[in-house]
């Protein structure tokens, strides 16, 4: 009696729906470090505990949407800590200094960081220059123009209306952040439009080959210019919940983020050479990046471990992702 055999095309079928080692790669990771700090914390399993990791990820969470949508042009953006920096100083001199509303200032410091993004996407698609080059300049730009506006001083005394986010709701035994709501709401809009909306299609095309791109008329001048001024944008709401978390303005912030961002997109298996990722795998990224650090910090390692672990880490997500291209070819 022959045993039946299953047709091949049936296969390729159930392997078409598995995901892919860069979709399913940032969540095993998640899991795996979880684990492991389960193993050598009773303190990190805690509600208090994980409701700290949120709290300390959601920063550079929201800052790792405007990265993922650069990124996914085959764009980079180095300006982004110092852009969300400026933001803060901005919204804050005005609402304590200046004493304009707090609602007006806070629109005056996405505003800011705004416009931001729109000078380097105009550079970028105008005059021609690489996004590294031009965001590295907007980097040092941003940084001069914080520590003249602020005196390089913080701002403190601010109104509760720019601190709301950093306020907290008990959710079960738990305490959450409004700024964690707001970061995974953003994160779920983000998430419909890539995935359901033909600006998102655009983009997703113009990242995975510009010259088709531009046979199927689409114009990437105008999609760069709206991707860098909307990443903007994100990074002034980044800034307000940088100000609400702290309570201050501070005009040394921002310098680490953007170099922590970039990392959240490609631990997110969001490829560095455009046109493939997912907004849920930069999430993922950026809470992988949270749950190292908060771990290794209750198991007492120093911090430039930490920063040794993270260098390695992103070293081998870029690593896989170019194997992943050459297999594909």
């Amino acid at each position: 009696m022959s045993t039946p055999t299953v047709p091949a095309h049936s296969h390729r079928r159930l392997a078409d729906h598995l995901p892919t080692l860069a979709e399913a790669g940032p969540l095993i990771a998640l899991v795996i470090a979880c684990i492991f700090f389960i193993s050598q914390s009773n303190r990190f399993l805690s509600f208090q505990n994980l409701s700290l990791i949120l709290q300390q990820t959601m920063v550079v969470a929201v800052i790792a949407i405007g990265q993922t949508l650069i990124v996914l042009t085959g764009g980079i953006d180095l300006s982004c800590g110092m852009v969300m920096a400026l933001g803060s100083i901005v919204m804050t001199k005005f609402a304590v200094v200046m004493g304009v509303p707090p609602v007006i200032a806070i629109v005056c410091g996405v505003g800011a960081s705004t416009l931001f993004g729109l000078l380097n996407g105009v550079l970028i698609t105008r005059i021609k220059l690489p996004a590294f080059i031009v965001t590295l300049g907007t980097l040092n730009i941003a940084f001069a123009v914080t520590q003249i506006y602020s005196n390089a001083e913080s701002v403190s005394n601010l109104p509760d209306a720019i601190m709301f986010f950093g306020n907290t709701f008990n959710l079960g035994p738990a305490t959450v952040t409004y700024g964690t709501v707001l970061t995974l709401l953003m994160y779920l809009a983000t998430w419909f439009v890539l995935r359901d909306t033909v600006p998102g299609r655009h983009l997703y095309a113009l990242g995975n080959n510009p010259e088709a791109a531009r046979l199927m008329g689409l114009s990437a001048q105008r999609i760069l210019i709206t991707v860098y001024t909307l990443s903007g944008a994100i990074y002034g709401i980044a800034a307000l919940l940088a100000v609400s978390r702290t309570g201050v303005g501070d005009p040394q912030a921002g310098q680490t983020e953007n170099l922590d961002s970039i990392t959240a997109v490609v631990l997110g298996g969001t490829s560095l050479f455009g046109g493939r990722g997912s907004i849920a795998g930069t999430l993922l990224g950026a809470l992988i990046v949270g749950v190292f650090r908060n771990g290794l910090t209750l198991m007492g390692v120093s911090s430039v471990y930490q920063v040794l672990i993270t260098g390695i880490l992103v070293i081998l997500a870029v690593a896989a992702d170019k194997l992943s291209r050459r297999g594909a070819r």
